[in-house]
């Protein structure tokens, strides 16, 4: 790949990651009336072909146990069913949708229905619209699914389902763009720190060019770690494998399919025309190569599809059209996101470890990082919870809804 090189030797802010976290803080910063330093975004590949962005689901859901992540999905929400308008009603920009046919999560046992139970009323209190079901209830509304060992269900059919990610994504790289944010495709080696200890003061290209910066994001996904170790520090993020699938069925389900979470932890959703996507790992879930995206093929045949077969009898005839392996960018403390500035190096900025749900969370955080950039504080939604600090403190926040 060609590395581009920077047109200027310093930047008030330099983004480490192009994909829709550093896209979302790139939009927001450009965004803001007070923000108005420079911006370079740095991205080791433009064609996104192997990040976590590229491989998701991109549905969102509102069923977190924490209010703070309820909230968090209510604004990406109302962000993507008003994307014009926040675009400053550009009519280049498409008019967005969520396909809410919900998130149906199972529980088998009552420990795990009492979850279900509590975590209700924290969404409820946020003004969600989840809705648990009994076995006979989800029989009735769902006539498909095999319900004989299932004790509870959980659905929400409000703002939760699939979202044009992608669409998303493009827009706040294009919008950045337009508004002065430059963008690279080339890669960060190595960083250098003041005197003290207590700054970053320049970044290192591939290509060679050292480049001077305020303060530095470090939104590089399952890389995470790789970048935070540039600085002398480190964060517990790592690469896990995820494989998925798109399948057709023989026999196409007469109503739409949520995004069923099995107690097996196999996940399937609605694809449209006859077609579902689906997605698991296996049991022993390694850290893994930053670049090993290489397939498990017998997990299609001994896992994945004898439960699909077994919860969805329908599915007992189904073709694979295409799979996939992806990363999910694991926090290993507590499965959460990891924002704001490191405890020590103060402008190295964390944006990192949101385990599988960071897609349905970019509009938010890229809000929030981009407020922390601009005021040293956050702003709409208070975020502080999640910053690094807790994670030498030893505070873990527990979010029981990872999938």
């Amino acid at each position: 790949m060609n590395n581009q090189r920077p047109t200027q030797k310093s930047y008030d802010i330099v983004i480490i990651g192009g994909a829709i976290m550093g896209a979302s803080t790139a939009w927001f910063l450009s965004e803001n009336k007070d923000f108005d330093g420079s911006v370079l975004v740095v991205e080791r590949d433009m064609t996104f072909e192997a990040c976590s962005t590229t491989h998701t689901n991109s549905c969102m859901r509102q069923q977190f146990s924490t209010e703070l992540n309820v909230r968090i999905s209510q604004f990406a929400a109302d962000f993507v069913k008003n994307l014009r308008s926040y675009m400053g009603g550009d009519e280049r920009v498409p008019e967005l949708v969520i396909r809410s046919f919900g998130y149906m999560y199972f529980a088998d046992n009552e420990g795990f229905a009492d979850v279900l139970r509590e975590s209700q009323q924290v969404q409820l209190a946020a003004g969600a619209a989840t809705q648990l079901m009994t076995p006979d209830e989800i029989e009735a509304a769902y006539p498909f699914y095999n319900v004989d060992d299932i004790v509870l269900g959980s659905i929400n059919l409000v703002d939760e389902g699939y979202w044009d990610g992608a669409a998303v994504n493009d827009w706040w790289r294009r919008q950045s763009r337009e508004r002065g944010v430059e963008w690279i495709q080339n890669e960060v080696v190595a960083m250098t720190r003041n005197a003290s200890g207590t700054k970053v003061e320049s970044i290192t290209l591939a290509s060679g060019e050292v480049i001077y910066c305020g303060q530095v994001v470090n939104a590089s996904g399952p890389r995470a770690d790789r970048t935070a170790r540039m600085a002398g520090i480190e964060v517990p993020v790592e690469p896990r494998k995820r494989f998925s699938w798109i399948f057709k069925a023989e026999q196409p389900l007469d109503q739409d399919l949520p995004l069923t979470i099995d107690p097996s932890g196999v996940h399937v959703r609605e694809n449209g025309g006859g077609t579902y996507q689906c997605g698991g790992h296996s049991d022993y879930d390694p850290a893994v190569d930053y670049d090993d995206y290489v397939m498990d093929h017998s997990m299609w045949e001994n896992h994945v599809w004898p439960i699909l077969a077994t919860r969805i009898p329908k599915f007992e005839a189904i073709k694979v059209q295409s799979e996939w392996g992806g990363h999910y960018a694991m926090n290993t403390f507590d499965h959460n996101a990891i924002m704001g500035p490191h405890t020590e190096v103060s402008n190295f900025i964390f944006l990192n470890g949101f385990s599988g749900h960071g897609l349905q969370q970019s509009p938010a955080m890229g809000r929030g990082t981009a407020e922390w950039l601009t005021y040293g504080e956050y702003r709409a939604l208070d975020m502080t919870p999640f910053n690094f600090e807790r994670i030498p403190a030893g505070r873990p926040i527990i979010e029981k809804a990872v999938i």
